[in-house]
């Protein structure tokens, strides 16, 4: 699974570096693109991969849709170059969603 996901992973890292975080694994941007400030409310060290594939991709794209449906509410109280960001990443984390879903059918 490590091939498939290594270019989604990689968008990640870019989005988060966007946003002025460090795209590093500890890091978990918020739909404000605030590395810590998400941090501190996701205190989880270590998630559980599920065993199964299918499961583990559909977790996956689970996360991606959360955090893209944050960052499109968000786009309603943060300043013009910043919304069309978060517009744009939103967009790139549906993407990836159905990459890791029905992409994979």
């Amino acid at each position: 699974m490590a091939g498939r996901l290594k270019p989604l992973r990689a968008e990640v890292v870019r989005h988060a570096q966007a946003f002025g975080g460090s795209g590093t694994a500890g890091s978990r941007p918020s739909a404000s693109g605030s590395p810590s400030a998400s941090a501190s409310a996701h205190p989880s060290p270590s998630p559980t991969v599920p065993a199964q594939e299918k499961d583990a991709l559909a977790d996956l794209a689970t996360a991606e849709r959360t955090l893209a449906d944050q960052r499109t509410k968000a786009l309603l109280t943060v300043p013009g170059e910043l919304a069309r960001l978060l517009a744009s990443v939103a967009a790139a984390g549906a993407a990836h969603a159905f990459l890791l879903t029905e992409g994979a059918k």
